[in-house]
């Protein structure tokens, strides 16, 4: 009976250990996204959208989008392309400021 009382007795090391696991998740859990501030959000978000910029652009792009798709399309293709002159020319002036840098190390 030894070896049986042996084993119960790590079943019960192995369940507390188990126990004390689960509480310490959930206690992470809890911390990484209390309730309070998730009720907070969701009661402040309506009022947040109504004072959003990007929120009255993108009301207007989707009535747009209804009534003249066609030019929409148009001017989607302009700002693609703004976007992408814009982002090339960011990549480049972080290259000149690089070598810049490298340049003033130098003196």
């Amino acid at each position: 009976m030894s070896r049986m009382t042996e084993l119960e007795e790590r079943r019960r090391v192995l369940l507390n250990r188990c126990d004390e696991q689960r509480a310490e998740i959930a206690y992470r859990l809890e911390r990484i996204r209390p309730a309070s501030h998730l009720a907070g959000l969701a009661t402040r978000a309506p009022q947040m959208a109504l004072n959003s910029p990007l929120a009255w652009v993108a009301g207007v792009v989707g009535v747009l989008t209804l009534l003249k798709p066609k030019r929409l399309l148009g001017w989607m293709t302009f700002a693609t392309g703004m976007v992408s002159i814009l982002s090339r020319a960011t990549q480049l002036l972080k290259v000149f400021v690089a070598l810049r840098s490298l340049r003033s190390g130098f003196r």
